[in-house]
């Protein structure tokens, strides 16, 4: 099976992209989405951020986002910990649904790919890309936030010209019809390898 890890900096539209896959017929791993669900469902990811982070980390059995947010928003140190805690679990349940997929490729979104090593896991690396002032509007309408979170997220995540390096593919996410010509042409590529 090959895995292609799908990535970019906050803003640029991977889900997007992703969609573009899942509409031409490819199983896509969202790896935030399956984070999230796990920290709500694994009782040792429970217990384990509750030893990190004290009582407060969830609320009636639901993960508490926006304290878990204010604790790591400026401390690396915290959100590493949060990290080690939740990425190898994600890594053994993605490996599990890899097992079940019949696709030629699959697609793995994540949004640190670069970050946590992924990228060591991966046959090729599809990067999403889009000007700084386009993501960030995007982020202030879609999140509701403020330009002082968005910015400190984007200083957590490595710049666009450093995943571009080491990349395969880059999508250049400013015009949807654009975007999905791109994405096609990539499936396209991908396709031919694995025939």
């Amino acid at each position: 099976m090959i895995i292609v890890g799908l990535t970019g900096g906050i803003g640029s539209g991977k889900t997007t992209v992703a969609k573009e896959f899942e509409l031409l017929g490819i199983p896509v791993y969202i790896a935030d989405v399956e984070a999230k669900k796990l920290m709500n469902k694994s009782k040792i990811i429970k217990r384990k951020l509750v030893q990190l982070f004290g009582d407060n980390a969830y609320i009636d059995d639901t993960l508490n986002k926006p304290f878990i947010a204010s604790k790591i928003f400026n401390n690396k140190d915290l959100l590493q910990q949060m990290n080690a805690i939740v990425h190898p679990r994600v890594a053994k349940h993605f490996n599990t649904w890899v097992l079940k997929q019949t696709s030629p490729y699959i697609i793995k979104e994540v949004a640190i790919l670069f970050e946590n090593n992924g990228d060591q896991f991966c046959d090729y690396i599809i990067t999403v890309i889009a000007p700084k002032e386009l993501r960030v509007k995007r982020l202030l309408t879609r999140d509701k936030t403020s330009k002082e979170k968005i910015d400190a997220i984007i200083k957590n995540q490595w710049s666009d010209e450093a995943k571009m390096k080491r990349s395969h593919y880059v999508i250049n996410n400013i015009d949807l019809d654009d975007t999905k010509r791109q994405a096609l042409n990539i499936h396209c590529k991908i396709l031919e390898v694995t025939q």
